[in-house]
């Protein structure tokens, strides 16, 4: 089963980790678990998009959320079961160093239609 990790953490401590996910993201890349991720751009940096009532586009400066807490970075992995994929996201260092990693399983049958 694929779970996309959604790492979240304090941006104002963001110059505290320049180091990312260090080995951890190593090991799962060399056992096969990492099928894909990344280190976000900040919040600030960020273009949201809704669409208007005619289907105009609506671009607006920064994150969806005015929150403290924003998404730093993602993973995606592969494991058997969500008690793996806990396993897994206990250990990365942004939940360490007092973050969240949010834990969603993908939608099995390809994209959602919603």
């Amino acid at each position: 089963m694929q779970y996309l990790l959604l790492i979240c953490q304090d941006e104002s401590r963001a110059e505290e980790n320049t180091e990312g996910c260090g080995t951890w993201g190593q090991d799962l890349a060399e056992r096969g678990i990492t099928k894909g991720g990344g280190i976000l751009q900040p919040s600030t940096d960020a273009t949201t998009l809704r669409l208007g009532a005619q289907g105009e586009v609506l671009l607006s400066d920064g994150p969806f959320a005015e929150t403290k807490e924003q998404i730093a970075g993602f993973v995606l992995i592969e494991c058997a079961d969500l008690d793996e994929a806990v396993e897994i996201a206990k250990d990365h260092p942004g939940a360490i160093a007092g973050g969240s990693v949010e834990i969603r399983p993908l939608w099995t049958g390809g994209m959602h239609q919603g």
